[in-house]
């Protein structure tokens, strides 16, 4: 009888030992499978297609039935964000409710329950709601498997990465292509940049990038291998920013560069010894207002003297993009695109036109006599309202806000290593958030997935104490 109770405690002990190992190989490999999924989608265009949407959707689950099998066995589901999660994960059923909730008002002659929901286009509010869930578990992801300085560093790398390998083919894409397909059958000649058929959405990809590595640059406590490796990467970043003429893009880098100025004394070391004597001379506002307007007028010129005559003429355009009488009445005024999203907004205030139903519901609004209907508002915030109401606005504020309260609070952590992943991801946070009143760059996979990314890394409520080798970063 002992021997055979011994015998089962022998078991239990393996078994216990290989769980161990099992989930320590799956925390691994769920972390690692989060950093190719970065690399994934930002392949394909961006990830635009419905197709790859969609095996975005299928990886990303994947990836959460493997961490719950590695909670399982650790006997854990512990993961932070959760007050910024919450409102999303409610705009995700309030999508859903959007697609089941029938009208005021039916539309004479038709009967079909799809088209007297709330929802312009059922379906795709249905794959929003996927495709935004699908978002929240990667962010859920982050949180989680994204703790230690080790593992943040690398996933902010991997971004950077990216990020110049995207920089570095649209400058060649620029310089030689002549012919469709360039790698990519879609990509056509002076139309896009990099692997995107927007150019807009490549500057939201370049803006993230530009933020991380200018905040670990400048904020950070770095050996001088990753000082030249930030500044190296800043360099074809920066280029192909400008290179790509988004307008947009290249405001959200003057105002990225603003916030790194306002808040490079709040992300500084607070030991006396460890300050630099930048660090020391930009701690009074007199000094900060100066470095600025030194700083925005060299990356002015500079941007000017980069873009010639080819960003020249898109800044002189502005003016004619908002004036209406200079629209051409085909769609593509932005005056004109948000009149009518408004006039849209007014007819439908509380509970909107469906999340993914805008191109739909905006038909019998946009009233130019062109050939092109927009697809979307050009502005996500815009979009947004117009699509959700004001529930989906008010669960969208109240996201921001626990982003900004929870960014906040680390930005004044007394450790520096949080105060500088915080610093650098406020950054790149700043310039979508600042691209995004004019753009809709968020619709494209690859940022929205970055995006998240760069959420959790401020928001994150551990202090990343736990991994001393990357002590110096």
């Amino acid at each position: 009888m002992v021997q055979v109770l011994a015998t089962e405690a022998v078991e239990r002990k393996r078994a216990t030992a290989l769980d161990v190992l099992i989930a320590k190989w799956l925390d691994r490999g769920i972390f690692f499978g989060l950093l190719l999924l970065i690399l994934i989608t930002a392949v394909p265009y961006g990830t635009v297609e419905p197709w790859w949407k969609a095996i975005f959707v299928c990886l990303t689950y994947v990836l959460a039935i493997a961490w719950v099998i590695e909670g399982r066995l650790t006997g854990t589901w512990r993961t932070g964000g959760g007050t910024i999660l919450l409102p999303l994960i409610l705009l995700v059923g309030f999508a859903l409710v959007q697609t089941i909730w029938p009208r005021d008002k039916s539309p004479t002659g038709i009967s079909s329950s799809a088209w007297t929901a709330i929802s312009a286009d059922p379906y795709q509010t249905r794959f929003f709601a996927l495709q935004l869930s699908a978002l929240i578990v990667a962010g859920a992801l982050f949180y989680r498997y994204a703790l230690s300085r080790t593992r943040v560093v690398s996933l902010i790398n991997v971004i950077i990465c990216v990020a110049v390998a995207s920089a570095v083919f649209g400058i060649i894409r620029q310089a030689i292509q002549s012919d469709l397909g360039f790698g990519l059958p879609l990509l056509k000649p002076a139309q896009g940049y990099g692997q995107f058929v927007n150019k807009n959405h490549f500057a939201f990809l370049m803006e993230m990038a530009f933020g991380l590595a200018l905040g670990m640059l400048v904020a950070g406590r770095i050996t001088r291998e990753w000082v030249l490796f930030y500044a190296a990467s800043l360099v074809p970043i920066w280029t192909a920013l400008v290179l790509s003429n988004s307008r947009g893009g290249i405001l959200a880098m003057l105002a990225q560069l603003a916030i790194a100025t306002l808040l490079l004394g709040m992300a500084s070391s607070r030991s006396r010894r460890a300050r630099s004597r930048l660090i020391k001379v930009t701690s009074s506002w007199p000094a900060r207002t100066a470095l600025l307007i030194v700083l925005l007028s060299g990356v002015s010129i500079g941007t000017v003297w980069v873009g010639g005559d080819r960003l020249a003429s898109q800044i002189e355009a502005v003016s004619n993009e908002f004036d209406p009488a200079a629209a051409t009445r085909y769609g593509s005024s932005r005056t004109e695109i948000w009149k009518a999203t408004w006039r849209l907004f007014l007819e439908h205030p509380m509970a909107g036109v469906g999340l993914g139903g805008y191109w739909v519901a905006i038909s019998a609004y946009h009233d130019s006599a062109g050939r092109q209907i927009p697809q979307e508002a050009h502005s996500d915030y815009l979009e947004l309202l117009v699509s959700g109401g004001l529930i989906g606005f008010a669960l969208g504020v109240w996201a921001s806000i626990a982003v900004l309260f929870r960014a906040s609070k680390n930005l004044n952590s007394p450790d520096q290593f949080r105060r500088t992943i915080t610093y650098a991801a406020i950054l790149g946070i700043t310039g979508v958030a600042i691209h995004s009143l004019v753009d809709f760059g968020l619709h494209m996979i690859v940022n929205a997935l970055i995006f998240t990314a760069l959420i959790s890394m401020a928001t994150a409520e551990s202090d990343l104490a736990d991994n001393k080798q990357t002590e110096s970063l």
